[in-house]
């Protein structure tokens, strides 16, 4: 009897720690080359981004590349509580007048106006470390996104441990300001996690980060056995917010 009390116990607090993981979308937009992207700006800031405020997702995110490559790519982080508030929202979508209506010139525009060739949404589960997104301030409109592939789901596992229990921490000490970060659930860079850092500006972002290098918690966690070939391979975006955008 007491054990299978304790097995009840072990899967409702499963369920429940589950249940608490904020699931964040990240969309990718692939742009075509001298279109104009007015379409989709005005489709995020009038349509989309009020639709998804009226059945509550706050702080949706919306970016621009910043480098110099052409054409930029957009990007849409969409924040939501659970995966079932996503399969909600998305239904709730479909019913929404108001959305169709604002989402009327966007939906009707012939293939060869539509301003990306295509777009990638990428799901990615929050960790018990950092489990909520969190908005940066004002003038923090600068954006640093890190996605960190692992040779295998074990090496992800260590990698996720590694920020759970000390990296974190590391971060605040250095500087380095935290949006949201989480272990991706789907997408084309399998197995990996995805970060993103806010700042104000590059130079004392770049010295944050020299900060980080040298913190003697980083020395000391990264040279620990467990937490050797972790990482396979980084991609690091620079993204700079668009002005309709709620972080």
């Amino acid at each position: 009897m007491i054990l299978r009390l304790i097995v009840i116990a072990i899967f409702f607090f499963s369920t429940f720690s589950y249940s608490q993981s904020e699931i964040y979308e990240l969309r990718v937009y692939d742009m075509k080359f001298s279109t104009s992207a007015n379409i989709l700006h005005d489709y995020f800031k009038d349509a989309l981004i009020p639709a998804l405020n009226r059945q509550g997702l706050n702080n949706v995110g919306a970016f621009e590349e910043s480098g110099e490559t052409l054409p930029k790519k957009i990007y849409l982080l969409i924040p939501y509580k659970n995966m079932q508030a996503y399969l909600e929202v998305s239904d709730a979508l479909e019913e929404d007048d108001q959305f169709k209506s604002t989402a009327e010139a966007y939906r009707n525009t012939p293939p060869d106006k539509i301003p990306f060739e295509r777009y990638e949404s990428r799901f990615i589960r929050s960790s018990w470390g950092f489990p909520n997104l969190v908005k940066p301030a004002v003038d923090f409109n600068q954006f640093e996104l890190r996605i960190y592939e692992s040779y295998n789901e074990d090496a992800l596992r260590r990698k996720l441990k590694m920020f759970n229990e000390d990296e974190f921490e590391i971060f605040e000490d250095a500087g380095l300001r935290t949006v949201f970060f989480g272990k991706n659930i789907s997408g084309d860079q399998m197995p990996s996690l995805t970060y993103m850092l806010a700042f104000k500006d590059k130079e004392k972002h770049q010295e944050a980060w020299s900060k980080f290098g040298q913190h003697p918690d980083w020395q000391r966690i990264s040279n620990l056995k467990e937490y050797t070939n972790t990482v396979s391979n980084i991609t690091r975006v620079f993204l700079k917010s668009l002005p309709y955008s709620q972080l």
